[in-house]
């Protein structure tokens, strides 16, 4: 195991979160958002976007594997964004027949973000950053106390 693996593993959380968090401002800025893509000719609201995250290099079954043929298992790699998906929930109808992008009924179909979702998943991944930061921190000085062992 390298010296910097954990590092990495590390940095490699942080940039998904940052992705994530990007993503979860994204969804809040077009809450509202009722003209996003426009299809068979008719304007689409803003569809929710969610971060789809995966392990770097293998599965569980690799490392199961590995923790059975050798003493020592190895450490994960860290984490990748492995897609941004569009979240397939429908959208949400109101009733507002002087808006301009209502029906012929009245309704007016908004963006399926639900900004109370957006705000825990926000908080969640805010705290995810952090505990990486932590652990990048706590990484550091014990590489510094390594450093000053060979004074």
């Amino acid at each position: 195991m390298s010296v910097f693996q954990a590092m990495n593993t590390s940095a490699s959380a942080l940039t998904a979160q940052r992705l994530r968090m990007d993503v979860i401002s994204s969804n809040m800025a077009n809450a509202d958002t009722t003209r996003a893509t426009f299809e068979n000719g008719e304007w689409q609201p803003y569809r929710r976007k969610m971060v789809d995250l995966a392990p770097k290099g293998s599965g569980f079954s690799s490392f199961f594997n590995e923790a059975m043929n050798r003493s020592t298992p190895q450490s994960g790699e860290g984490v990748r964004v492995r897609r941004i998906v569009e979240d397939p929930t429908p959208f949400k109808q109101v009733y507002d027949p002087t808006h301009p992008d209502a029906n012929e009924e009245g309704y007016v179909q908004l963006p399926n973000v639900d900004p109370l979702r957006e705000m825990v998943d926000l908080m969640s991944t805010t705290r995810s950053y952090e505990a990486n930061v932590t652990v990048m921190n706590a990484n550091k000085g014990m590489l510094m106390k390594t450093l000053e062992i060979g004074k």
